[in-house]
């Protein structure tokens, strides 16, 4: 049980603050925390909060608590909080939380589901509570609140607490006895608990006094409390008391709260009515002043420090009656303020929020500062979101901050509006270079040309446009003038689809387009903090590879998996994993097959990889299709249709896969609707290796259907893309479908598809379904790492390390220095390499790393 939250020896109520324990009240918690969803729903004022504070609190269970904000409704700024919450109860598990993102899809939803189930089933009750769950009206936020509280284990308990019902269907956990509910009715206080309550205050008021409360309060607990306020204070008592509930509680607020109060602690009062972090830290940082501090925690009444949030909590009726007196801070209150909330929410990790109050406080350059840190490829509707703001800041920001441009324009060219991007760089970059180069311009003056050089390598496959690369060189040129560090997660490369994000099938455009790929890197990797880095092999590699040049293919990707590595492009990484996969399943080389798996899965743990959870589903779900293991594949790549918030730049993969699961598992309609349905979009579709890939899938699925023209057009169609680059592997890869198909078409002689061509593709079909039948077979028979084969050749990052530093000829001393191990762990280290390679010795094995890619010569 985390030491923060719970202490033996705290009271029960923190501070000064009167609380009356209400044995009724708790027998109702007691009872409705055994379910796995309580509603607690009453009006402001009632006591909802405090009632589940104390009573959860004295349980002693573990508790995660959300107090949510009208903010809330961005997703993103909903899970910045919500894994924040979650922190005490599972460290381990809102690390993982945090990289998958807001789950706004059904694929972010089963990656959610799949990490909360690696966390071993708790034995005691978990709580986690909602608190102000009616300020949520997002659909999105309430479709996963809904699907989360309805979907968790029976020993975790979930408390929203609202002022109005819940919009969420819930009928289906009322009808199974799974949900209590607590309302208002049962938390007004009854005549005797107010007295009891009166008599915490030290008040004893007269029986008709008593009767004319209850009257006018009808067990309301903040005016019940606010009378005995008012009682305690005012001799004259039962008048007062009456004629102030009826004229303005606002009114009482003034005098029985505000009015003891210095100017000094009634101004930071109504500046913390600005802003909802209230972390005693950063309170004590605004106050400046230990005295005010020490007041307001005698208010304890209405502002309650809450263990769970390690924050305070400000009453609703309070603070709206403070915010209604913000028109007394100044202008500069109010930005110090925000500003001050910002960096605080800048050094927690709460960017989101942190990007919000600068902007309030007019700080564009720490506001640019914020998102630098940030992925270069963010989801659609976080690049939308910053890109309001950016278009709403004040023009003379992008005259004061030029690198704001930068910004602006990379925005643009994530949601793909490329002609306003590269209009906006060009105009810039005339005006800069026109006047003097200072440090600052030279860095916006790299990073300009950086993101025209992005844009025409984006848009080359569609311009055919290859002379972008002068635009990395200009940006080399401005950085070698002012260097800067850059690292990731703002330097990560974005792969798409393919590597070679080509239109055209014409001959010679792919060769083209590698050339300026290969071209850009050593600029991009040296300005933008190694991006790119083994790009260019990859590109090669996966062009030899559907070239069906097994051995080419495996030189180059191996160097590129190198490459990536060392430049930390953890995406690069992860599809040269994928295309190792498909190599050793065309050699049916188990054993590596098992290797690469797990160096797949260690990508998991990069906690700079944003987009780990999402590239390990597909490429493991590709393999997991193809050899007929559906059971394993991520739920979400089982759907038929889902609105992704994937980036169509970087993503459309994920559809091949749904369509090879949907083969796997014979359902070939839905595969051919799967394919249908993308074929208008942008994506892989767009690209010619994506087109050969669709069209032979297409070919297979009606073929299955018995549409034998339809089957043979579409293998024409494919055959004309794939013959002025010699494609075959799409063919190949299919296996026994495509033997199938292919004597078929040379049964029938289909028209316009060549008999040679057509018995080379059923011979290396058919070779291949041996070998992808070996490997199955060897699946089923034993765990990885059990089966027959050749060793991997795929090594780990400390593997890589090690024998880098071998090939050096350091010793292990040195290398056990340099990497921060210990000597015998760089011993067992090199074993597990000598194992891998099938090497005797060191040089045996920085001889074989060497012929095979694996290390430079």
């Amino acid at each position: 049980m985390p030491e923060h939250l719970f202490h033996n020896n705290l009271p029960i109520t923190p501070g000064n603050q009167i609380y009356l324990d209400r044995p009724r009240v708790n027998h109702l918690l007691e009872q409705a925390l055994t379910k796995r969803v309580v509603i607690i729903c009453a009006g402001t004022g009632y006591g909802k909060t405090c009632a589940a504070y104390f009573f959860i609190r004295k349980l002693k269970k573990l508790t995660g608590w959300m107090q949510f904000s009208e903010r809330d409704n961005n997703g993103d700024r909903f899970w910045e909080n919500f894994i924040t919450a979650l922190d005490p109860v599972s460290r381990k598990t809102t690390a993982k939380l945090a990289k998958i993102g807001f789950p706004a899809t059904e694929r972010q939803f089963d990656q959610y589901q799949a990490v909360s189930r690696e966390e071993p089933q708790p034995d005691e009750r978990i709580i986690f509570v909602y608190d102000d769950f009616h300020l949520i009206s997002d659909p999105a936020v309430l479709r996963f609140m809904e699907r989360s509280v309805t979907s968790t284990p029976p020993t975790v308990t979930s408390v929203l607490i609202s002022r109005t019902e819940p919009s969420l269907n819930l009928v289906n956990m009322e009808s199974k006895g799974f949900l209590a509910r607590i309302t208002e009715e049962d938390l007004r206080f009854t005549y005797d608990e107010m007295l009891s309550y009166f008599q915490l205050l030290d008040v004893n008021p007269l029986p008709q006094t008593a009767s004319s409360i209850y009257h006018d309060t009808e067990g309301w607990a903040f005016a019940i409390h606010l009378a005995g306020l008012s009682l305690k204070n005012a001799p004259s008592g039962a008048a007062y008391v009456n004629q102030a509930l009826r004229s303005n509680i606002f009114k009482l607020i003034a005098s029985e709260i505000m009015a003891p109060l210095s100017v000094p602690a009634q101004r930071f009062l109504i500046k913390l009515s600005l802003i909802e972090h209230l972390a005693p830290d950063l309170l004590e940082e605004l106050a400046g002043d230990a005295l005010i501090m020490e007041r307001i925690k005698n208010l304890d009444s209405f502002i309650r420090f809450d263990v769970y949030l390690n924050a305070y909590h400000i009453h609703h009726l309070f603070l709206d009656y403070l915010k209604g007196r913000q028109d007394e801070l100044t202008e500069y209150d109010k930005k110090d303020l925000w500003h001050k909330t910002a960096a605080w929410c800048t050094a927690n990790g709460k960017k989101i929020d942190a990007i919000s109050y600068y902007e309030k406080s007019g700080d564009y350059e720490r506001l640019l500062d914020v998102v630098t840190t940030m992925p270069v490829m963010l989801p659609n509707r976080t690049a939308r979101m910053l890109l309001d703001i950016m278009e709403r800041a004040p023009k003379e920001i992008y005259d004061e901050i030029a690198h704001a441009h930068v910004q602006r324009t990379g925005l643009y060219l994530i949601l793909e509006m490329f002609d306003k991007s590269r209009e906006e760089l060009i105009t810039v970059i005339n005006k800069l270079e026109s006047g003097p180069l200072s440090p600052s311009v030279c860095r916006t003056l790299t990073g300009c040309y950086n993101n025209l050089g992005f844009i025409g390598m984006n848009t080359c496959s569609y311009t055919r446009d290859y002379d972008y690369v002068h635009y990395f060189e200009k940006a080399r040129r401005y950085y070698d003038l002012n260097k800067f560090e850059v690292g990731p997660p703002m330097s990560l490369i974005a792969l798409g689809s393919y590597l070679c994000r080509v239109n055209s099938e014409e001959a010679g455009e792919m060769e083209k387009y590698i050339a300026a790929i290969s071209a850009s890197v050593p600029y991009t990797s040296v300005t933008f903090g190694g991006c790119a880095l083994g790009m260019d092999d990859l590109c090669r590699g996966e062009l030899a590879f559907f070239r069906g040049d097994i051995s080419g293919a495996e030189q180059y990707i191996l160097r590129a998996l190198r490459n990536a590595r060392h430049g930390n492009q953890y995406e690069t990484e992860n599809r040269s994993l994928f295309y190792l996969l498909r190599i050793n399943l065309a050699r049916g080389n188990y054993q590596a097959i098992g290797e690469i798996l797990r160096q797949a899965e260690a990508q998991l743990d990069e906690q700079k990889y944003p987009t780990c959870y999402t590239n390990h589903d597909i490429i493991t779900g590709w393999y997991y299709a193809h050899t007929g293991q559906t059971d394993k594949l991520a739920p979400w790549l089982k759907n038929d249709f889902e609105e992704s918030d994937l980036n169509s730049i970087v993503f459309g993969l994920e559809v091949f896969v749904k369509v090879k699961y949907h083969m796997s598992e014979k359902r070939y309609p839905a595969a051919l609707a799967a394919l249908k349905n993308r074929e208008s979009a942008s994506g892989p579709w767009t690209f010619v290796l994506g087109k050969i890939e669709g069209k032979v899938l297409e070919a297979v699925c009606r073929y299955q259907l018995k549409d034998r023209e339809g089957a043979f057009a579409a293998l024409k169609t494919a055959y004309h893309l794939a013959l002025p680059n010699a494609i075959s592997m799409p063919f190949t890869e299919l296996g026994k479908d495509m033997r199938a198909l292919a004597e078929a078409a040379l049964k029938d002689k289909a028209p316009d598809l060549p008999l040679e061509w057509l018995e080379k593709v059923r011979l290396a079909a058919a070779a291949y379904a041996k070998k992808l039948f070996s490997v199955v077979e060897n699946c089923r028979a034993a765990p990885f790492g059990e089966g027959s084969g050749e060793r991997g050749l795929v090594l780990s990052r400390r593997e890589l390390e090690v024998l880098t530093g071998l090939s050096r000829g350091m010793t292990q001393e040195e290398i056990a220095g340099q990497a921060s191990l210990s000597v015998n762990t760089v011993k067992s280290v090199i074993r597990s390499v000598y194992n891998k390679l099938g090497a005797i010795n060191k040089a045996d094995a920085v001889r074989i790393a060497t012929s095979k890619g694996i290390v430079g010569a």
